[in-house]
């Protein structure tokens, strides 16, 4: 177990949570959910806990550690928001400016200055990862994100695969959990550094992780 308690939550508590069962309904086929649940819609900060299935059923392995999530709070997001998107979204892939680890199993990918996340909704590129040049970009660049130079938020964090399969324009971009900053996001979820390495430790591509949100 990946012990990430936190003041106030004792050992005890935990296991209180591990025999309980998933804090939030789901009926996905992932063995690996990582659940971040807020107390009401507007509320921007909660807690992340991760639970792995078996024959047994869910038992939690990370947590609970405490998250930030965007200023709206929790529920249907979108390009002019910063709501973080509930419901069960995947957890396929990774980036940073720092080095991976030796221990993680998602696809990682190291940006630099020629990194970019495309929230320019006239492009057919919207919410997707390209490579480009400053300048030389086939989309807004100032309606986009240079990873790189976002700060310690990006210093290593997960992608959330929320409307990009389709991309439907206007619903929202560039969701990750990432390194928190000290507050509340623009609609990502944020956790203390450790934890986001506990977690690109822990995550299998084989067990079809997901990451779940909702008000519990």
């Amino acid at each position: 177990m990946l012990g990430v308690l936190v003041a106030g939550l004792t050992p005890a508590t935990a296991q209180v949570a591990a025999v309980a069962g998933l804090p939030l309904p789901y009926g996905g086929g992932a063995d690996q959910v990582v659940a971040v649940v807020v107390d009401r819609p507007d509320a921007t900060s909660g807690w992340l806990t991760g639970w792995r299935r078996d024959g047994a059923g869910w038992r939690m392995e990370l947590g609970p550690a405490p998250a930030f999530v965007g200023s709206a709070g929790v529920g249907e997001a979108s390009e002019s928001s910063t709501r973080t998107p509930a419901g069960a979204h995947r957890l396929t892939e990774s980036f940073g400016t720092l080095p991976p680890l030796p221990e993680g199993r998602l696809p990682y990918r190291r940006v630099d200055g020629a990194d970019w996340w495309v929230s320019d909704q006239r492009s057919p590129l919207y919410n997707t990862h390209q490579r480009c040049e400053p300048g030389t970009c086939p989309f807004d660049e100032s309606a986009s994100e240079r990873l790189a130079h976002v700060g310690p938020a990006y210093d290593r964090a997960i992608v959330i695969d929320y409307n990009r399969s389709p991309a439907v324009p206007g619903r929202g971009s560039a969701f990750f959990l990432h390194v928190w900053t000290g507050g509340p996001t623009a609609g990502c979820v944020s956790v203390d550094a450790p934890v986001v390495n506990h977690l690109l430790s822990w995550l299998d591509p084989a067990a079809r992780p997901e990451v779940l949100i909702g008000v519990g």
